[in-house]
């Protein structure tokens, strides 16, 4: 058996203050700490600012290192490692990957949770948890390449009445963070493509901006009225309403400005 630890912790949603006392005792005992930023990011910190509450130096890993994952690997073997991540830390399946390799490693591995995305955006929002269905992310366009594969999740999601959890496009290393708005305009020319009549101006949408802040922006309506708005920094998150309870219809209105009028036709559908 190894002598060696890996502890996955999650730094969860905003800032350096979101970190839970387990995870801070936690990386205080350890002897190598590292850390990855390209699935998500704590937006209103830096990891200069976590440094000086754990106390200790941060190795932030690039994507490919942390894909890789030998460099967590092989310091695990012999020392006990913190690999932190924002949000909770198991959502993104390169930290699974990771914790599997460790595990035939026959590496103990623990995990301190983090507060998530894919509950605090439900939260803020008033919708029902349970009603979600698969969650999908919204990638930047490239050359040749316009992945159209969140509209038919969307529309797997709604023929069954659920919601979606719409994630966007995070490229960390050109400082480019997906706006609610391109995310819509996004969602607007798949329906260009596809012509299942799934989503259009008239459509409503959710949209929340940094989530786990004092201030987040929680805002509901169609795309036509909400697609222009600013929503200021990142990060920001959709959802597609799929059969909403007269309950998360009064929630919408109450917390996230949903106008009345938008709110009595839903309850009709």
């Amino acid at each position: 058996m190894s002598s060696g630890n890996l502890i996955f912790i999650g730094l969860g949603l905003y800032d350096n203050k979101d970190i839970s006392l387990k995870g801070l005792e936690e990386i205080k005992n350890c002897d190598k700490v590292f850390a990855e930023f390209y699935t998500a990011k704590l937006t209103g910190t830096t990891v200069e600012k976590i440094e000086k509450i754990i106390g200790k130096k941060i190795e932030v890993l690039t994507r490919e290192e942390t894909e890789k994952g030998d460099k967590i690997l092989n310091i695990a073997k012999e020392k006990t490692v913190a690999f932190l991540t924002s949000g909770d830390t198991m959502t993104a399946t390169t930290h699974v990957d990771i914790r599997l390799r460790a595990a035939k490693m026959k590496l103990k591995t623990r995990i301190i949770h983090g507060s998530s995305i894919v509950t605090a955006v439900p939260g803020l929002l008033g919708l029902q948890n349970y009603k979600f269905g698969r969650a999908t992310t919204l990638a930047y366009p490239e050359k040749n390449y316009f992945p159209t594969s969140p509209y038919n999740i969307i529309k797997g999601n709604k023929e069954s009445g659920l919601h979606t959890l719409v994630l966007l496009d995070i490229q960390s290393d050109k400082k480019r963070y997906m706006t609610a708005n391109e995310g819509m305009n996004l969602l607007l020319k798949m329906e260009e493509k596809h012509k299942e009549d799934i989503i259009n101006k008239d459509s409503i949408i959710c949209v929340v901006a940094r989530a786990g802040s004092f201030e987040p922006i929680v805002l509901a309506g169609t795309i036509r009225d909400i697609i222009n708005r600013d929503y200021g920094p990142p990060l920001h998150t959709i959802v597609i309403p799929g059969k909403l309870h007269f309950m998360e219809i009064e929630a919408l209105e109450t917390l996230a400005q949903l106008p009345a009028q938008q709110g009595r036709k839903l309850q009709k559908l």
